[in-house]
């Protein structure tokens, strides 16, 4: 599975790289590096909806059809993800790449579970696969009101987006560390996969020779923790 990852680059590189702005409004215009992405955070996606932005959702996708929100699903398994119910209508209308450099797996050592920080050796910018879908809250109203008012309390929040991660067989050096690893896209790919064009032919572990992972501190367990010093190698006993 994909359950934590990195985005360490400054916001013009991470723009130009995928040739696409954050939305101008407030303080979701801006971003800084992140050293501990995690479930449950509004982050970076760029959606086959607004292929020009970049958009903050929040990772865990919570079906369209879902009776509440809670429960998101942080992976999509690409064997499956065509015909499962939680991801077919993803898969099929609602497509995002996912902008990462690095990703995190952990071990089971004598010691206890041990980190890995999995990247591509020349710490390049690169796009996982990913599912986005859109959960509308549905209106909660009090009283008579309840039975034919049309007047509700207020609790209508809005909209809730959401994103998921599709991984597949790891490769021979993710292989060591967990037994599933994600999608990671060719850069020729990633247009084709959110227009819909690309299907399970671009579902397929990324080769092993450009990547490399490296033991890093225990500090990254905690999703509160968010600073440069996790992503820095350290020796193992």
């Amino acid at each position: 599975m994909c359950g934590r990852y990195t985005l360490v680059v400054e916001q013009d590189e991470l723009e130009a790289r995928f040739d696409a702005r954050f939305r101008e409004d407030g303080a979701a215009s801006s971003f800084s590096p992140r050293y501990n992405m995690a479930p449950g955070q509004e982050l970076p996606v760029i959606t086959n909806e607004q292929p020009e932005t970049i958009r903050r959702l929040e990772w865990g996708l919570v079906p369209s059809w879902a009776d509440d929100d809670s429960g998101g699903l942080i992976n999509a398994r690409a064997e499956s993800v065509a015909e499962k119910p939680s991801f077919r209508g993803a898969y099929e209308q609602r497509r995002c790449l996912v902008p990462a450099d690095g990703f995190y797996e952990w071990v089971e050592t004598e010691n206890g579970k041990q980190p890995y920080r999995v990247t591509f050796e020349d710490d390049r910018v690169f796009a996982m696969a990913g599912l986005w879908e859109r959960w509308e809250p549905e209106t909660t109203q009090t009283g008579l009101d309840a039975f034919g008012g049309g007047v509700d309390d207020g609790t209508d929040t809005g909209p809730l987006e959401t994103f998921t991660i599709v991984t597949a067989e790891p490769n021979d050096l993710v292989a060591d560390l967990h037994h599933r690893m994600a999608v990671i896209l060719e850069p020729e790919t990633e247009q084709r996969w959110l227009t819909g064009e690309a299907g399970h032919d671009v579902l397929e572990p990324y080769p092993a020779a450009e990547m490399r992972a490296e033991p890093v501190s225990t500090a990254v367990n905690d999703p509160a923790t968010d600073e440069p010093s996790l992503i820095e190698p350290i020796e193992t006993v």
